[in-house]
């Protein structure tokens, strides 16, 4: 049931009602300017006030070997609150030194520990008492967490930080559940097979879910028996740091989990490229999932799970309840300030139903309520850096020069931090950037398409193949669709259904592998043939 109650939270479906859910509250209407499109003056001065965030930050240095330390060299770098631009706290930059101490103590945590030695259901008491210990520091992680990234505290405090308890209690009840087989040989012999840990698991988690990306990959590798070490997203650090805390509270020995806080090409590169890691799995864009897969094999050719870009298709058929599916649509981009690998990023819509369509996405989305994250309501906060900033105004000015229609947004909001308005744009393209780049942002591009056919050519001609969205009443229509999209995830009704148990990952360009449910298990596993010859077996 706790599953059932997060997922709901977190997923919109047929049965759900705007006026109730978390992520359909109303907003000011903006006036419009004379293009056309709208500007959102009546919310631009209230993001001038910020409220200051009801948590302190206690944890700032590398963890590594049980202990939090400075980083070898010393240095440090800024962590900046998305609101403002101004400086969280200085946290320590780890480097290839610090890479090379922590996986000094998880080969020794792996190969001289308790931890692959204990017996699988103490492992799992550790990990039911951290789900625990979240759970007691619930407000606390989940202020860390909008403050360093910049998404709504409610998302966090409601959706998130119990997904991240939930995770981990899952991949708790597996511990004493992973065996391996006897199976029949051909001839006078016992055959069996043991599941093993790979040994060190070295993991690179984004910015966008940094505690949910971490629980994907944490529990399982720890469910397993593993040793890892973890590299942050130097835009978001905090929040793992307190949780790595937790995590020795609830009885972790030293050494099993080591974070490390610091930049991709020095931290991230020494991780996939170390000679004595077994295995390495990365959450991020297509163009670095490439340099990590090139680490690995150039090194000691690691196993690799990656979970990486999207462009996702949602489709909305002619049989659809517009109101319900522009709802849906809406929050299928803009959830997470539309920074989600799988949003739906790509909006078919009916020719029939288009028109319709367009007017009350163009109206939802200047409904929607901008602000500080920490404030009752607000439904998107910043961007979480200039960088990503500024990449999404590039893309939107793209959009315009193209030729595609601006009906809503297009702009920054505020005068200072990270916020975009909400942008619309109608009459896409397949051809057009906004059609085919991840964006990554709060900018919704909806398309037209004739009949199915069309459509899923269109939808699969992409280079990604992460996730979809289908919307419609019809069974033959979903059934149709479900098996022609080449893609790792199909919600039909709903969309971000994030289940504990449902995998995700993708085709083509999007990733290698599974994380999450049962799947992922197989990425922190060896599997060991053991084969003894038997004399007089009394059968075989």
């Amino acid at each position: 049931m706790a599953s059932r109650r997060v997922s709901s939270l977190l997923s919109r479906s047929l049965m759900s009602s705007s006026s109730s859910s978390l992520f359909s509250l109303r907003g000011r209407d903006p006036l419009m300017n004379r293009g056309g499109a709208y500007r959102y003056s009546s919310l631009a001065s209230a993001l001038e006030d910020t409220i200051t965030p009801p948590v302190k930050v206690e944890h700032t240095q590398l963890l590594i070997n049980g202990k939090f330390v400075d980083s070898a060299s010393g240095k440090t770098f800024p962590t900046l609150d998305p609101r403002t631009g101004e400086v969280i706290a200085q946290v320590a930059e780890g480097d290839v030194e610090d890479v090379n101490r922590a996986v000094v103590a998880a080969r020794k945590a792996f190969d001289e520990g308790p931890w692959p030695r204990m017996t699988a259901y103490e492992r799992s008491k550790i990990l039911f008492r951290f789900a625990d210990l979240i759970e007691k520091h619930n407000d606390e992680i989940a202020a860390l967490e909008t403050w360093d990234n910049g998404k709504p505290y409610e998302q966090s405090a409601k959706i998130e930080v119990p997904m991240l308890a939930r995770v981990f209690r899952y991949y708790a009840g597996w511990a004493d559940k992973i065996h391996g087989m006897t199976v029949p040989g051909d001839g006078s012999h016992h055959v069996q097979t043991l599941h093993e840990p790979i040994g060190v698991a070295g993991q690179i988690i984004p910015w966008n879910f940094p505690l949910l990306m971490l629980s994907w990959k944490l529990g399982p590798a720890l469910a397993c028996g593993n040793t890892v070490v973890l590299k942050t997203a130097e835009q978001t650090p905090l929040s793992a740091l307190l949780v790595g805390r937790l995590l020795h509270e609830a009885g972790l020995p030293e050494g099993v989990v080591n974070i490390v806080s610091g930049f991709g090409p020095t931290a991230g590169a020494a991780i996939a490229s170390h000679m004595d890691i077994d295995k390495v799995a990365f959450t991020g864009s297509t163009d670095v999932g490439k340099i990590i897969l090139e680490l690995a094999s150039k090194s000691n050719l690691k196993a690799v799970t990656l979970e990486l870009g999207g462009k996702s298709p949602f489709i909305v058929c002619e049989d659809a309840d517009v109101d319900q599916a522009v709802d849906l649509a809406h929050f299928a981009l803009f959830f997470n300030q539309g920074q989600c690998c799988c949003a739906g990023s790509r909006t078919f819509v009916h020719e029939r139903v288009y028109d319709e369509f367009v007017e009350k996405a163009k109206a939802r989305a200047i409904n929607r309520v901008v602000g500080d994250p920490f404030k009752s309501g607000i439904e998107q906060g910043p961007q979480v850096d200039s960088e990503q900033f500024k990449k999404i105004l590039k893309y939107i000015r793209h959009g315009v020069d193209s030729g595609a229609t601006l009906q809503a947004g297009g702009d920054r909001l505020g005068s200072k931090g990270y916020y975009i308005q909400p942008t619309v744009f109608s009459d896409v393209k397949d051809d057009m950037l906004i059609a085919k780049d991840e964006i990554f942002g709060p900018v919704q591009t909806i398309l037209k398409f004739k009949d199915l056919d069309e459509v899923i050519a269109r939808a699969n001609n992409s280079r990604y193949g992460l996730a979809a969205g289908v919307f419609t009443q019809n069974l033959d229509t979903a059934n149709r669709l479900m098996r022609a999209l080449r893609v790792g995830s199909v919600w039909i009704n709903c969309f971000d259904v994030f289940d504990a148990t449902i995998p995700f990952g993708g085709y083509k360009m999007s990733g290698i592998g599974r994380e999450k449910g049962i799947y992922s298990l197989n990425n922190y596993l060896q599997v060991k043939a053991v084969v003894t010859a038997i004399k007089n077996p009394a059968w075989l």
